[in-house]
């Protein structure tokens, strides 16, 4: 696993079982188990089950989040606060919202444009609605 080379490997499938232990995931994500439990502090979507004396299970979909941090992370090369941001959907939700914006503008100044466009004889004026 400290192999340079070892994030360009490719990882292993994760084998069709309901829980894995940290060290299984390790294995199968190519992460330490410490950094793993580091992970889970800094990403709330990292949540494994505990279960007696504070043993981890982690489920499929707990498998595939470790691997996403990992990509982002190792591979694409975010920093933690950039990738929480990433996982998190900040920057996609501050996109919409500004989208959301500008659109409901457009339509105002589009409505405004109608309301001064001669009506054709026979036709009611319509509202946008």
């Amino acid at each position: 696993m400290s192999d340079p080379s070892a994030s360009l490997k490719e990882l292993p499938p994760i084998p069709s079982k309901r829980y894995f232990t940290i060290g299984e995931v390790s294995e199968l994500c190519d992460v330490k188990p410490h950094v793993l439990r580091y992970w889970e502090q800094e990403f709330p979507q990292l949540k494994p089950v505990k279960r007696r004396g504070n043993r981890r299970y982690y489920q499929h979909h707990d498998v595939l989040m470790v691997r996403r941090i990992r990509g982002l992370l190792y591979e694409q090369g975010f920093t933690i606060g950039g990738a929480r941001q990433q996982l998190s959907g900040e920057s996609a939700k501050k996109d919409s919202t500004q989208t959301h914006q500008i659109i409901k503008q457009l339509r105002l100044e589009l409505e405004e444009v109608l309301r001064h466009l001669p009506q054709p004889k026979g036709r009611k004026s319509k509202e946008l609605g």
